[in-house]
């Protein structure tokens, strides 16, 4: 069953196209995890937050990303990392045109 992984946490910046110029190497070795079939970046810099949405092929992948993420992030010094997994409701998914693989 398709998986949907939810990360978020405190980021000040780069925001926008620094971002995604800063990232892109990273973006791209994002589409090599095991199980992903997307990802969806989010920013906020407002509110001071990145993160982003994955939907996975299952559960066991979206968590052993979350773990591996997690520690990633620890490393580059970004701390409150908030992930949370969810199972996919394909049927009002598909009601609603969702992204669902």
């Amino acid at each position: 069953m398709n998986t949907l992984l939810q990360v978020d946490f405190d980021y000040s910046g780069p925001f926008d196209s620094e971002m995604a110029s800063m990232l892109k190497a990273l973006a791209e070795s994002i589409n090599h995890e095991p199980g992903l079939i997307w990802k969806i970046w989010t920013e906020s810099e407002t509110e001071h937050l990145g993160g982003g949405i994955y939907l996975f092929e299952d559960e066991k992948s979206a968590s052993a990303y979350l773990t591996m993420h997690s520690a990633r992030l620890s490393k580059m010094g970004i701390e409150n990392i908030r992930g949370r997994i969810f199972a996919v409701n394909t049927a009002l998914s598909a009601i609603n045109n969702g992204p669902i693989g």
